[in-house]
């Protein structure tokens, strides 16, 4: 049987957008936006569509998890910032390896920010919906 962990990473891989779930830092509540991502490892990495003037960037950097959820399986995970103009150009080669350099420039406008989620495992995946291991 597979676990929801190991059910969200086999998604990670197949599909090319996944739904985030953040926390809004004025209104408290829970927003979902589809968005693009490159998967390497155990990371996710995330490139907001106008860089740190993106609402749902700023939404993280007051509250840092977020909610993944690819087709039906879903989990929460904590983020970092990636501010390190290195680093957020790295993300960047790697969302127009993956989505086209043509499209990458159409839909973004700005690169001075990513963000990292680590997706090893958390307590709510490791436990079966009936909250055992």
């Amino acid at each position: 049987m597979q676990t929801p962990n190991h059910d969200l990473k086999d998604r990670l891989h197949r599909y090319r957008q996944i739904k985030i779930s953040v926390v809004g830092r004025k209104s408290g509540r829970t927003i979902s936006i589809p968005v693009w991502f490159v998967f390497e490892g155990n990371k996710l990495y995330l490139l907001p569509v106008q860089g740190s003037d993106t609402q749902w960037y700023k939404n993280l950097l007051r509250h840092r998890k977020i909610g993944i959820s690819a087709r039906g399986a879903e989990a929460e995970f904590h983020t970092a910032p990636v501010t390190d103009p290195k680093a957020v150009a790295l993300i960047v080669e790697q969302f127009r390896k993956k989505y086209g350099a043509e499209d990458v420039k159409k839909y973004y406008s700005r690169f001075d920010v990513a963000v990292m989620v680590g997706v090893g495992f958390t307590r709510n995946q490791r436990l079966g919906r009936s909250g055992q291991p």
